[in-house]
């Protein structure tokens, strides 16, 4: 038996940014205080969360390497499930709900149920990440092209990645903390320079922020040494060249 459609509720894909509840548009607050229902990932800070209804129901979709609450495709199943029902529904997402969040596939699942879909873009962990750190991933004189990866991908030594990063480019690569050494194996034997500048950014846009820096050949040790834990984004290329300017101004929002 077919649902009448205006007895359907409405999923909203909405990016929860870095963790820091001043980086959320409006819209994503807005909605977050008027949902029933958030099903969340396990980074989105508990700050955020508090800023929900006081009413709603807080379901928790944590996903942690080799670990996960609730597979990908039974995630999907709960929010059409819940839409269905006629509830509306946030499913609140780290970063942006389409870089490397799995929005597409939700969203999909949603139109192939018939459920109304709306996606709410956040500031991506990327963005967040070169703005805290102050590294312009794009920069006149330093990177014309800048490029997402995924750093746990299963074909990692399959993939040719010769074209990602270089001169006049920026790689920025997400959870790649625990294939780092492979990663810096790759990006050399694909002919990037060992001495190319790396930094690590650990924790972008919130208090506990570390900004690592070193070159390619070295990453593994500076993730090792420092005993780097995800959240942690891997920004390749000129831009993350040490400025004292900038460090400066780092360290200054941290006294503060």
């Amino acid at each position: 038996m077919s649902i009448p459609s205006e007895q359907i509720g409405r999923v909203y894909l909405v990016g929860a940014g870095p963790g820091d509840p001043e980086l959320l548009t409006l819209r994503a607050a807005r909605l977050l205080a008027q949902a029933m229902i958030v099903v969340h990932d396990g980074l989105v800070d508990p700050a955020i969360l508090a800023m929900a209804h006081p009413k709603a129901r807080l379901i928790s979709v944590a996903k942690r390497r080799a670990h996960h609450t609730m597979p990908q495709e039974d995630i999907c199943a709960l929010l059409v499930r819940e839409a269905l029902a006629g509830n509306d529904v946030v499913r609140l997402k780290g970063g942006d709900p389409l870089v490397f969040g799995r929005g597409g596939e939700e969203a999909e699942a949603c139109r192939a149920a018939g459920v109304p879909v709306e996606i709410v873009p956040g500031i991506s962990a990327a963005n967040a990440a070169g703005a805290a750190a102050q590294i312009a991933l794009t920069h006149r004189d330093h990177a014309s092209v800048v490029s997402f990866v995924a750093g746990q991908c299963k074909g990692l030594s399959d993939q040719d990645w010769s074209g990602l990063a270089g001169v006049g480019r920026t790689l920025v690569i997400y959870m790649g903390v625990k294939t780092a050494a492979r990663i810096a194996e790759k990006l050399i034997a694909d002919g990037l320079a060992p001495d190319m500048a790396v930094a690590v950014i650990e924790n972008a846009a919130r208090p506990e922020m570390r900004v690592l820096r070193g070159v390619l050949a070295a990453l593994p040790d500076l993730v090792e040494n420092e005993r780097v834990k995800s959240p942690a984004l891997i920004v390749i290329g000129e831009v993350t060249r040490e400025r004292d300017d900038a460090l400066a101004a780092i360290a200054l929002r941290a006294k503060q």
